[in-house]
């Protein structure tokens, strides 16, 4: 008699990488609109395949007018279709202000972030962050305002581990330390991935944050963000939703949330030309407080 054949061994998938910490409520929070208020003009212009400049000019009735030079640098090492090292990011107002940021690929698995934002001719934060990336985890640590001098400084440890395709869990540590005071925060994070929602829940001793993004088709993306705060008593539930028309070339996002505020903005392409056009709305009943704004985008 034949022998049956030997069945091979089913091989499980690798792990995939968890991501970074700071992302974990990423696709919910894209549902959300920015809040937009006065007039503003933003002009892009692609000097190179490596360099690109932004000109922004914004008018608003809460301020004075305000100018914003953004210009941006991109090196030769794509990862992803998102991620390209060196990166040299820089954004100065017409005060002098400057809010700046690199990015660097120090190994293949190794990254590497410094943060640096002034007010005029004073230095208001500068971070560094290393992290490194496994094939089934991430692990993150940050500098704050590191001072030898007045012995303050802010630590932030982030780890994420993979422990299925869906499920990831990790945990967030913040350490901070000035004269005469000294502290640390705890936070738990888990995130369930399915084929069409994400669910996403922060837990610490500062609070809770919770967030449920569902893509119900390519047309429509709603989310679900729920935030409290122990040390300030506060707690936010906030639904938005995102609607795409293509055929029309339009974007709309919306929101509702439990402090009485309403909020929607609506974008247009304006094809062939590289134009995109923005108009939204906010309205908070409970403070009786109402802003629009209108942007235009060009390149």
């Amino acid at each position: 008699m034949g022998t049956l054949p030997r069945r091979s061994p089913r091989r499980e998938e690798p792990l995939p990488n968890p991501g970074s910490f700071d992302e974990l409520h990423r696709l919910c929070k894209d549902v959300f609109p920015a809040q937009m208020e006065g007039v503003k003009l933003v002009v892009n212009k692609v000097l190179s395949s490596h360099f690109q400049v932004a000109h922004t000019v914004h008018m608003s009735a809460l301020g004075l007018p305000g100018y914003h030079l953004h210009a941006a640098y991109a090196g030769d090492w794509q990862l992803s279709p998102t991620e390209v090292f060196p990166t040299v990011v820089g954004d100065m107002d017409s005060s002098g202000s400057l809010n700046a940021q690199v990015l660097l690929l120090l190994a293949e698995r190794l990254r590497a972030k410094a943060v640096f934002q002034t007010q005029q001719a004073k230095f208001l934060t500068w971070q560094f962050d290393g992290e490194y990336r496994g094939d089934d985890y991430t692990a993150t640590l940050t500098l704050g305002n590191p001072d030898l001098i007045g012995e303050s400084v802010i630590m932030v440890a982030h780890f994420l581990q993979s422990l299925t395709q869906r499920l990831v869990l990790g945990g967030e540590l913040v350490y901070h330390r000035r004269p005469g005071e000294e502290g640390a925060i705890l936070t738990l994070a888990g995130k369930y991935s399915a084929l069409h929602w994400v669910a996403t829940l922060n837990v610490g001793s500062g609070g809770a944050h919770a967030s449920y993004y569902h893509r119900a088709n390519e047309q429509v993306q709603v989310g679900v963000e729920f935030e409290a705060n122990t040390r300030l008593q506060d707690t936010t539930f906030s639904f938005g939703y995102h609607l795409t028309l293509p055929q029309a070339n339009m974007v709309f996002r919306g929101l509702v949330d439990s402090n009485w505020c309403v909020g929607a903005v609506l974008e247009k392409k304006m094809p062939p030309l590289p134009v995109t056009l923005a108009l939204g709305a906010f309205l908070n009943h409970w403070r009786n407080r109402f802003h629009c704004g209108f942007s235009i985008t060009v390149g």
